[in-house]
């Protein structure tokens, strides 16, 4: 094995439900068995959080068909086996954004006056309904088609905030996202980078999958409570995959019909170690703070690494 030392920053159910308000103001949803009544909680902030699902995922996916779709015609639903494509980048997209959005969706609910386990599966619901209704989007595209291994991706991503808040009642376990612009280098990839991603920071943040790099960020000291290790220091592990043209090859036709061959660049897959920081468990009495830290916590601080990649080390002293 080689090692290397660079300063550069790299490229990278409930059945039987019904729901009903008191007129206490304290509502909420009881999922016991036999009730499924709403017994507790405020109810106001109950209906101003449902109501604030439905506008922001109405809102997200107008912009969604916007960046993703609208360039492509709509086909009869069918299904598509894309588990090859990308080197599974967007399979690691999938499960984070899923858990993501039921980590945030169960912190709106367990402030409305939810309890944890009630919150808990509300947010997972709500972050598995999402990306479910974006895969059936997928699978009237003529692009794109109905992908069990996104469906299967979404729900480790809902499943694995659900279990952990359930049964930990915290996430020792976090997936997270860093980003930083893959350099295309030449006109030519320029333009194929357009093509694929888009031409806004936006879109790419979302698409360029040679600019991402996803983490599994565990809190050591929730595992050994008993260690002098920081509360909020964590060991991430992280995945990335560059050098990627196309789906499965870097061969692709524009749309003058001008075929373009760029097998000379490689499709690298990175495996990643890094130090990371749990912004969720930085003590502070500032409730609008602590709001930040949690939304921020999404993301990975950029840190040193070390990377592993065709059998060779490479130490970064500064990743993101």
């Amino acid at each position: 094995m080689n090692a290397q030392v660079s300063s550069r920053l790299p490229v990278p159910g409930y059945q039987d439900f019904n729901a009903r308000i008191p007129d206490s103001n304290q509502a909420a949803i009881d999922f016991s068995p036999g009730t499924g009544q709403l017994v507790s909680g405020t109810r106001q902030r109950v209906w101003l959080i449902a109501g604030s699902h439905l506008a922001a995922w109405g809102a997200s996916y107008i912009a969604l068909n916007k960046a993703w779709y609208a360039g492509y015609p709509k086909s009869d639903f069918h299904f598509f086996n894309d588990n090859g494509e990308w080197n599974q980048m967007d399979k690691c997209g999938h499960t984070w954004t899923a858990y993501q959005m039921s980590r945030l969706s169960a912190r709106l609910w367990k402030w409305s006056g939810l309890n944890e386990r009630q919150s808990a599966w509300l947010g997972g619901a709500a972050g598995l309904a999402y990306q479910s209704i974006i895969e059936i989007q997928d699978g009237f595209s003529s692009e794109w088609g109905f992908s069990w291994g996104d469906m299967t991706a979404n729900t480790v991503g809902a499943a694995t905030f659900v279990a952990q808040q359930l049964g930990w009642h915290e996430q020792r376990l976090q997936f997270k996202l860093s980003y930083w612009p893959y350099d295309y280098n030449s006109p030519e990839l320029v333009t194929r980078r357009d093509q694929l991603f888009g031409k806004s920071l936006p879109e790419r943040m979302l698409k360029d999958y040679n600019s991402q790099t996803y983490w599994l960020s565990a809190n050591v000291h929730a595992f050994f409570p008993g260690s002098n290790w920081p509360a909020w220091l964590n060991i991430a592990i992280g995945y990335n995959s560059n050098g990627m043209l196309g789906g499965y090859e870097n061969k692709w036709t524009d749309k003058q019909g001008n075929t373009f061959s760029r097998y000379d660049i490689p499709r690298e897959r990175h495996f990643l170690l890094s130090p990371d920081i749990d912004l969720t468990r930085i003590k502070t009495n500032n409730k609008f703070l602590r709001s930040v830290l949690y939304i921020a916590n999404m993301v990975k601080i950029p840190a040193p690494a070390i990377a592993l990649s065709k059998g060779k080390f490479k130490l970064y002293a500064l990743y993101y």
